[in-house]
């Protein structure tokens, strides 16, 4: 699975983007988040608050239970506003 990384949340994380093989009961973003939020204390303070959190699953947005599945790019992203 490919994961990607975006403003402040690649700044926390520490990196743009990972290749990694999560377990099999990551099945959705929120499975996701949560084993991806106890890698590193990085990863743990990107996703410290959930809500500030945005998703998109091979390019689509995506909210919490969307599935994903080996393969998928995961972006992970603050929320965008436009003007």
């Amino acid at each position: 699975m490919r994961i990607l990384y975006f403003a402040w949340v690649k700044q926390r994380v520490g990196v743009a983007e990972e290749e990694l093989s999560p377990p099999p009961e990551v099945r959705d973003v929120a499975g996701l988040i949560d084993w991806l939020a106890v890698r590193s204390p990085g990863h743990a303070e990107a996703f410290a608050n959930r809500k500030t959190i945005r998703a998109a699953v091979n390019q689509d947005f995506a909210g919490p239970d969307h599935p994903v599945a080996v393969g998928d790019e995961v972006a992970f992203f603050p929320p965008v506003t436009g003007g």
